[in-house]
């Protein structure tokens, strides 16, 4: 189909009177918990390597060399001393162990794991994992992983078929690991605490001083787009956590950067309340042409020596569809910008190149993002 996209400006001034402006859209309101975080609390992230056992001839083959060493190693660790030709490791799979270890967590906790097989294996189902440490990025251990995978999946096959659901050489444990060691975190400095925009914007981070500022007074500073900095009051010193708490129910409106997400490959797009649009002509009209192509035999009259020749007749058929002409008014609600453009009869792939036409000539105030 083919689109012809007529873009023009709206005037602002028509017969000498002035349009009204567009009402302003509506924005959620939301804590401040729910938009930004106190600088120096985060997780971190755990690795380890483990052998899982107990597989029904599903674990890694001979091949796997890293199975072998390892089941080798494991045996010499408990007095067993065996020879390496002779392992048969199909009931054994090596594989990776990842976590998540989050903020404050103390030893003793347990948090899940998930573990992913890094060999041949066809199916981690109905293993277990054998205890195995989980580092951090500087080397320290700070769990310790044991227990049975659970993979949420199968994988069977016999005589040529099969037949598998999810990935099972992918399971997860629940609790799976004990925390060894806690993660210090530092909540204030000097005084002080930061807060981090998950969104870094000026108005947000703006808003967000001026809303604790109604309820402390002028304690908070907006440092950056996405920090803002704010003291803690005497009353608080020896309440920190209360002080946190307090400011993180505090409730604001958050702003963001008008923004059309498209998916190309799904044909879907989201947009936010505040794609604003200039008035617009859209023309949609398409022409179909088709060509068929029809071999005739050529037969020469009698005694004329001619010979018979094959020839091949085309044909060319065009078909025009009605085109559809509708302007968009300047507006600043999207659903108008969505209806109007289904009133043309757009598809959502035919809204996708009026989109990208449209911001190409600058009538679409918002950021075109495709992913």
């Amino acid at each position: 189909m083919r689109i012809l996209i007529a873009v023009f400006t709206l005037l602002m001034v028509l017969g000498g009177s002035i349009l009204p402006a567009a009402a302003a859209p509506f924005a959620a309101i939301t804590r401040i918990k729910d938009i930004a975080k106190v600088q120096g609390v985060r997780s971190n992230q755990l690795v380890g390597y483990g052998l899982v056992v107990g597989l029904a001839g599903t674990g890694d083959s001979n091949k796997s060399l890293e199975t072998i060493s390892s089941i080798a190693n494991m045996l010499k660790s408990f007095g067993i001393t065996v020879n390496t030709a002779q392992l048969q490791s199909k009931n054994v799979a090596a594989a990776m162990i990842t976590a998540q270890l989050p903020p404050f967590v103390k030893p003793g906790d347990t948090i899940d794991i998930t573990v992913s097989s890094i060999g041949d294996a066809k199916s981690l189902q109905g293993g277990v994992l054998l205890q195995a440490p989980l580092r951090a990025a500087n080397g320290a251990v700070y769990a310790v992983a044991q227990g049975p995978v659970s993979t949420g999946g199968f994988s069977a096959g016999r005589g040529g078929s099969s037949q598998q659901k999810n990935f099972p050489t992918v399971g997860t444990t629940p609790n799976g690991a004990i925390v060894e060691r806690e993660v210090p975190m530092q909540i204030s400095s000097n005084g002080s605490i930061a807060l981090s925009l998950n969104q870094p914007d000026f108005t947000t981070a703006n808003r967000i001083s001026d809303a604790i500022g109604s309820r402390f007074g002028s304690i908070a500073t907006a440092r950056d787009p996405g920090t803002v900095q704010v003291a803690i009051p005497l009353e608080y010193q020896d309440n920190v956590v209360g002080f946190v708490a307090a400011i993180e129910e505090l409730a604001i409106t958050p702003d963001n950067i008008a923004k059309v997400v498209i998916n190309e490959r799904t044909g879907t797009i989201v947009m936010g309340s505040n794609v604003t649009i200039d008035e617009v002509a859209v023309a949609q009209g398409g022409i179909s042409i088709k060509i068929t192509k029809e071999r005739s035999v050529s037969q020469p009259p009698p005694f004329s020596r001619g010979t018979t020749e094959t020839t091949t007749n085309t044909t060319v058929d065009v078909e025009e569809q009605d085109g559809s002409l509708i302007v968009l008014p300047a507006t600043a609600n999207v659903g108008d910008v969505v209806n109007a453009l289904n009133a043309v009869g757009a598809t959502p792939r035919d809204i996708i190149s009026i989109l990208q036409a449209i911001k190409a000539s600058g009538a679409l105030h918002a950021d075109l993002q495709i992913i």
